[in-house]
């Protein structure tokens, strides 16, 4: 039977950028594309959906929702607890939503708190400091270089360009100067990792799954070395992704694994992507997991459901039925179909 899905979400237009402001300030949000899509995909599912909108409209009528479920994909726009808005109105109302609590949301989009918990649990990490400001910087830095310098609570690569990656004690203080500044948070500080990047969508609860791994391709070449994921790559031709990645077996079957344990070490529910850089020597390192991953349908979560004879659709459709099993509102569909997908995955 159908069920009436709220839909939560931060739309570009929403943030109206500044003249202060930098170009990737509303990078995060969603274009009203990926909306539409989303809606498309429930309503083939049988599904009714009610576009609700960001945390101030849902505020405007939370006392009326008059939905089964809210499938919440709002990212905020301030501060570090933005994330975490959207979950803990809904928690409060008794009204059931899919994906991440509140508490999740705010541990995996401060990055540093997330990798403390990845530290505390034996999982590989790059090593890190975090700068609040250009002060002490050469007695912080005990890693060394190169170091990539990044916003410690942002995503889809806002803050990163080609200057994050630095060489030395100028470079590291011009970018996290720039951090600091522009971005106004504590500068991320962290090992870089020379080799290839991947990312890995995991799925469901009882047990979550991870899906086929997706490979990033930069310029046509998948060993990355010294290059990187930056803001500016994310709409260019030379960003491709390659699924299933092109590593072995037993590669695959690590990080795969390592999905699985981050996304259970913070609390995931549901979905989430957790995203790697693996070294010259085939050590995998997490860089950070978001239970928010992007819904665009240029981006994985329509990329690595066609590698098991799926659809966008039918992922999508099948992340709702985790979410009312959760509430004892449905039983989970196709939970088959997902033990037949994580055996096809490796």
């Amino acid at each position: 039977m159908g069920k009436t899905i709220g839909l939560t979400y931060n739309l570009k237009t929403d943030w109206v950028r500044g003249p202060d402001e930098p170009c990737d300030i509303n990078a995060e949000l969603d274009k009203p594309h990926t909306i539409e899509r989303i809606v498309q995909a429930f309503e083939a599912g049988g599904h009714r959906v009610k576009k609700i909108g960001n945390v101030h409209q849902l505020l405007s009528q939370l006392d009326n929702l008059n939905v089964d479920i809210v499938f919440n994909i709002c990212e905020g726009t301030v501060g570090r607890n933005r994330e975490s808005q959207v979950p803990i109105l809904l928690e409060l109302k008794g009204i059931p939503y899919v994906g991440a609590d509140a508490l999740t949301m705010g541990i995996t989009l401060d990055k540093a708190v997330a990798k403390k918990l990845f530290i505390c649990e034996g999982i590989p990490t790059a090593r890190y400091f975090v700068a609040g400001s250009t002060d002490g910087l050469e007695q912080q830095n005990t890693i060394g270089y190169p170091l990539i310098v990044k916003t410690v609570h942002e995503g889809s690569s806002k803050g990163i360009s080609q200057d994050s990656r630095v060489e030395d004690l100028e470079g590291l203080k011009r970018q996290v100067h720039l951090i600091n500044t522009v971005y106004k948070q504590p500068a991320l500080c962290e090992e870089f990792i020379k080799g290839t990047e991947f990312t890995v969508a995991v799925l469901g609860n009882e047990p979550p799954q991870a899906m086929p791994i997706v490979q990033v391709s930069i310029d046509g070449d998948t060993n990355l070395g010294d290059e990187f994921y930056t803001f500016e790559r994310i709409s260019s031709t030379a960003l491709q992704y390659v699924c299933p990645a092109k590593i072995s077996a037993e590669l695959t079957g690590n990080i795969q694994d390592l999905a699985v344990r981050v996304y259970k070490c913070v609390g995931c529910r549901d979905l989430g992507r957790v995203d790697f850089r693996v070294d010259r020597k085939g050590n995998p390192y997490v860089l950070e997991i978001n239970p928010l991953p992007s819904l665009d349908p240029k981006d994985s979560f329509n990329i690595f459901p066609k590698v098991i004879g799926s659809s966008y659709d039918a992922v999508l459709n099948q992340v709702l039925g985790f979410a009312l099993k959760r509430y004892g509102l449905e039983q989970a569909q196709g939970k088959k179909t997902l033990e037949e997908i994580s055996s096809r995955s490796r």
